[in-house]
Parts: C-alpha cells; structure tokens; sequence
C-alpha cells in the first residue's frame, strides 16, 4: 500500500529493526471503534470507556482537552491528539465546563440523569452529537486492545500527545470510509487508523527530552540504539552484555552504563521484557506452539520460557492464550451501527 510506504519509518539499510518500526507493528487495530462526533456549544463530553489507546483528530472547529488534574489543553482545527492510557478524559466547548454527557465501557452513552442517549444523538452513520451541522467536529477512533509490544511503546509516551498539523491525507481516507460500506470496510477502518497513529507517535516524539529514560531517548546514543536494533532483530541469540559491546563496539562497562542511563534499565532486563512481550503477542497465531514460541524468543525451552513469562503476566502462556481466544462482548451504545 502506497500510504505504508509514506508514513511508516524506513528500515535502516543494515538490515536491522528500526525501534519505532518494531514497536509500531505492536498496536493493531482489530474492529476499532470509530466515530465522528459533532457538537454545538455548549458541550461537554466525559469518556470513560477503559480504552487503552485513543486517538482524536480535530476536524473543525475546536475542542478543550483535560484529563485527571492536568491543565486543558485547546485543541484547533487540524489538531490530533493520542491518548494513551485508560484514564478518563474530558472533551468539551470550553475549558472548565461541566460534563453533560457520559461515555462509559462499550461506548454506552447516557446523560447527566443517567438516561441512554445513544440513539437520540445518533445524526447518521458512524455519527453522533447534539447537532448534525455542529461547528465543533471531531473524529475519534478507539483501540480495544494495544498489545504488550504496544504497551512498551504506549508507556514511554506522555499520558496525552498533542500533534499540531493543518491537514492529514489519512484522516480524509479514514472519513470517505466511514461513509462506505464496501469489502473488507472494517479491516480498510482499522489499517487507515493505524496509519494515524503511526502517524501521530512519528511527529509526536521526533525530540525526545534528554531526562527520558526509555527506548525513545535511545536514539540520542548510537551506540545504544544500536544495541536495541540487534536485540530487537535477533530475542533468540544468547546475549550477553559483553557479546552485545562487542557488536556496538564499546566496553561492556560503558554498555551497561549507558544503556541505563537512556533507556532506564540494564541490557538484559530490557531483552528480557522484550521478549516476553514479543511471546505474548505471537499467542495470537495458534498455529505456533509454545515451543515455537519460546525458541523464536530466546529460550532454551518451554519450561523456563513458561517460568519466565507467569512471573512477567501472572499467567501461564496457556491460560494467557485461552483469555485472548474469549470472544468480544456484543457491541452496544454508540459502537452499534
């Protein structure tokens, strides 16, 4: 697809995983919710949906943005902003405005006196609000799921990311598909979202601050960035701290030191969380065993992979697998077409 081509981060010629490309594949949409949401003041949404990660790109108009006890923040026309934890938030007209309306898990929608409001605001498809001609204009797409890959990415981000933009070819896509019911229309919604959020993350954290300590501020040290790109493209070599100085060409002791000082742990605890993230999402594709599973990330065999990864999630990978195979609640409120 040519849109891939133009916004996912290009692969370094060494052959080596870029660690952004890498986490990106992490958070897949799959049957995201979408919607476009059009308002007239005075408004005030609170959304409390448990959504992971949310992403809402201004489309007119403006909109105030806060979350916990943290200053609003104007959103303008042009404007997305990424959401990446499952706080609940405030979108309103104005900043210190009181919410009237109420957004809860699977999108349920209801008012201040707890009536269900999803049908009585509903203006079309995938369109919702006080007011079909609104001059407030938002669109919101909601992951159900960002992966354990994508919680690693997820979890050096700010708790909210503003990208200031005047227009975005994809977000055009995503609307003129939301207006279409073709082949494959949910699939086609989830890869544009993706696109989106790719997007986002790339503008959002093109300058790291220098007192981040995570993978992000990693690309501030070649040496360092470099030693993630070759854990990230080979989990199942036997690293060690002094193989991996070696590879980047500095002292172990500088190794370990400098690869704590940007990414906030040591070398093998960070290899260590990468691979059972990695192990974790692959439980998704039933065709691999878990000896096939353990060997691609690095362990010398099931038991000590599975050891490994109920200390990490708490679970055995079987009874994580069989969680993830539990199908998704029936959509209801807002998420019901």
């Amino acid at each position: 697809m040519i849109l891939a081509l133009i916004y996912m981060p290009q692969r370094p010629e060494i052959g080596l995983m870029d660690p952004l490309a890498d986490f990106l594949d992490g958070p897949r949409a799959r049957n995201a919710f979408l919607l476009q949401v059009k308002m007239s003041p005075p408004w005030s949404i609170k959304v409390e949906d448990d959504a992971p990660l949310t992403v809402v790109a201004m489309l007119r108009g403006s909109a105030h943005f806060r979350q916990r006890d943290s200053r609003s923040v104007l959103l303008k026309s042009g404007y997305l902003l990424l959401i990446r934890n499952s706080s609940p938030y405030i979108l309103s007209a104005s900043p210190d405005e009181k919410p009237t309306y109420f957004i809860g898990i699977d999108q349920t929608c209801s008012g201040s006196n707890g009536g269900d409001l999803a049908q009585e605001l509903r203006t079309g498809l995938r369109t919702w609000g006080n007011n079909a001609d609104g001059r407030d204009v938002m669109l919101v797409g909601t992951y159900r799921s960002s992966g354990e890959v994508g919680d690693i990415l997820l979890s050096s981000l700010p708790p909210h990311l503003v990208v200031e933009q005047a227009s975005n070819p994809i977000v055009s896509l995503l609307l003129e598909e939301m207006d279409s019911n073709g082949i494959a229309h949910a699939s086609v919604l989830d890869r544009f979202l993706d696109l989106l959020l790719i997007h986002a993350v790339r503008e959002g954290t093109g300058k790291p601050s220098s007192t981040d300590h995570n993978w992000l501020s990693a690309e501030q040290d070649p040496a360092i960035q470099q030693a993630i790109r070759l854990l990230h493209s080979s989990p199942d070599r036997p690293w060690t701290v002094e193989t991996l100085a070696r590879r980047v060409g500095v002292s172990r002791a500088s190794l370990a030191r400098r690869f704590h000082d940007r990414v906030g742990k040591p070398p093998m605890a960070y290899l260590n969380q990468w691979r059972l993230a990695k192990a974790a999402d692959m439980m998704d594709d039933k065709r691999l065993t878990f000896a096939a599973i353990s060997r691609q990330v690095g362990y010398a065999s099931p038991f000590s992979f599975s050891t490994a990864f109920k200390k990490r999630y708490g679970v055995s990978p079987q009874e994580y697998r069989r969680r993830q195979s539990v199908p998704a609640a029936p959509e209801a409120g807002l998420a019901g077409d």
